[in-house]
């Protein structure tokens, strides 16, 4: 028998077995809880962003899998600048500001989707991505940031979070 896929959004580690969820999971016997928990601990890095999680779900073995799917380069910098949508003129009109430590801490959340090798690598493209939305970056456009992190400017910070970036 193939396997099944429960789809869901959730609060990243704020899962609960509330339907439709609950319901869902118990459907192919498997322990609601062990279940919640396991989603729970993989979500929790996305804090109060919502995350797409699919559980597949082998009905005669009763074996699962939990894949989660991060939100999207362009949602997690909305979120940071607190804007509601990208700019339409990205060149005239700023939609908000982030820290550049937000700008590392989304590279590392979005680490599995992006291609970079190196947490510098991830951040200049997460940077790249602002720039296309109308996101400043402390005040200055990511280009500049982008000059200034092949500088050494940010070389400290980035040291700060090497080894979560190794982690992920």
């Amino acid at each position: 028998m193939p396997w099944r896929i429960i789809r869901a959004r959730v609060k990243g580690g704020k899962a609960t077995p509330t339907p439709p969820l609950g319901p869902a999971i118990s459907q192919y016997g498997l322990d609601v809880n062990e279940v919640i928990n396991k989603i729970n601990e993989v979500t929790k890095d996305y804090g109060d962003l919502e995350v797409t999680v699919e559980i597949l779900v082998d009905p005669e073995t009763k074996n699962y899998k939990i894949n989660v799917k991060s939100p999207t380069t362009t949602s997690l910098l909305l979120k940071f600048a607190g804007a509601s949508e990208p700019s339409g003129d990205p060149a005239h009109k700023k939609v908000g500001d982030v820290k550049f430590e937000d700008i590392v801490k989304i590279a590392i959340l979005k680490k599995q989707d992006l291609t970079a090798k190196t947490l510098k690598a991830a951040v200049k493209t997460i940077l790249s991505s602002a720039a296309t939305i109308g996101i400043t970056v402390e005040g200055k456009e990511p280009r500049e940031i982008l000059r200034e992190i092949t500088e050494g400017k940010y070389d400290s910070i980035l040291l700060k979070y090497e080894e979560e970036w190794r982690k992920k």
